[in-house]
């Protein structure tokens, strides 16, 4: 009588440990990049109050050169947070920095003559954060 073996022999196993490396190796970087992105849309998303009191600004015939941090129901610069660093608005232009949690990358949005459409820039684009 020949014995039964139950259980998996060495190259079954061998392959399946083959196999979870190679989906990790693929799924590590891109999860990655979606943890990025999520903690730069912080960085986006507080950027939507500063766009609406430029667009109301210059509909109401305010010339961006006076358009600043606290100027013409512009807000203050916020508080710093774990993602963002800094938002500046110079000229109607609005810079937001992200912290080293998102690559220090900066989102750059600049205003048409009224407001309505505008150019986004920075170096959130080359690191894939933001989209144009």
């Amino acid at each position: 009588m020949k014995p039964i073996s139950s259980g998996f022999s060495l190259l079954e196993l061998m392959i399946v440990v083959s196999i979870i490396s190679i989906l990790a190796m693929i799924a590590v970087p891109s999860y990655q990049t979606y943890i990025q992105r999520a903690r730069f849309s912080e960085v986006i998303t507080t950027t939507e109050l500063f766009k609406t009191a430029i667009t109301l600004a210059l509909q109401q015939g305010m010339p961006s050169q006076e358009l600043a941090n606290g100027q013409h129901g512009i807000p203050n610069e916020p508080a710093s947070t774990r993602n963002l660093a800094t938002v500046k608005v110079e000229r109607g232009v609005i810079t937001a920095t992200g912290t080293t949690a998102v690559m220090n990358s900066t989102y750059i949005l600049k205003p048409n003559h009224d407001g309505t459409n505008w150019t986004i820039s920075g170096t959130c684009l080359k690191n894939g954060l933001c989209n144009e």
